[in-house]
């Protein structure tokens, strides 16, 4: 038999969009479990881009190419998977702060989770610490990430922690944050438990982070 497996896990890795969905059609066609073509296919090929990321061999546009496949591959198996329990890792509530307008590291935080085995609610950019605690507790998220860009917003982020503490909920919700300015040491001074200054290394901290909340 084809070693689908390892060519999902490359065809993820190295985006090639085509390739997973072919193979994904092909793994499903010769009888693998959908749960195995996701967990030992798809996921690994999205983790060991993570890892080169994190070495510094790989670079922003090879993560946005390869979670653009990783996603075809999984739209690919979701009608299949939709009828199983599927576990998955976590609720994540992510957003940029109020004031600021920048996206694009929000956006691959959150495609990068969302190739982890996480699920995201995305409210976008411009939010509003009260808009974060308002989602935190609509969909009973484990995790909030805020992303800020730029000095001026990186303040709003002990706001969002008030906020939360207010509404009842820092109990439950752990915080990570990340963007330009922000460093561990500013997470440590206003009480929040994770900072992560990538997108790969934000898949790690959310899973410490989903320990500590255990």
């Amino acid at each position: 038999m084809p070693d689908y497996l390892a060519r999902l896990a490359e065809g993820v890795r190295s985006g090639n969009q085509e390739l997973v969905v072919q193979t994904v059609e092909e793994a499903l066609n010769a009888g693998l479990a959908p749960e195995e073509i996701l967990s030992r296919g798809l996921v690994p090929g999205i983790q060991a881009l993570g890892q080169l990321f994190k070495d510094g061999q790989a670079y922003l546009p090879e993560i946005l190419i390869s979670a653009r496949a990783m996603k075809s591959g999984t739209e690919k198996l979701r009608p299949y998977l939709a009828s199983k329990d599927i576990p998955k890792k976590g609720t994540v509530v992510i957003g940029t702060v109020e004031g600021d307008m920048h996206d694009i590291g929000k956006n691959l935080v959150k495609m990068m989770l969302e190739s982890n085995g996480y699920e995201v609610h995305d409210l976008g950019v411009d939010v509003t610490a009260d808009s974060f605690a308002r989602a935190t507790r609509e969909v009973n998220a484990d995790l909030v990430a805020a992303s800020a860009l730029l000095t001026t917003t990186m303040t709003i982020i002990p706001d969002i922690v008030k906020a939360l503490e207010e509404a009842g909920l820092r109990k439950k919700a752990k915080i990570m944050i990340g963007g330009a300015p922000i460093t561990r040491e500013f997470a440590d001074e206003i009480g929040v438990e994770g900072y992560a200054d990538d997108c790969a290394s934000a898949v790690d901290e959310a899973d410490r982070l989903m320990k500590l909340a255990a």
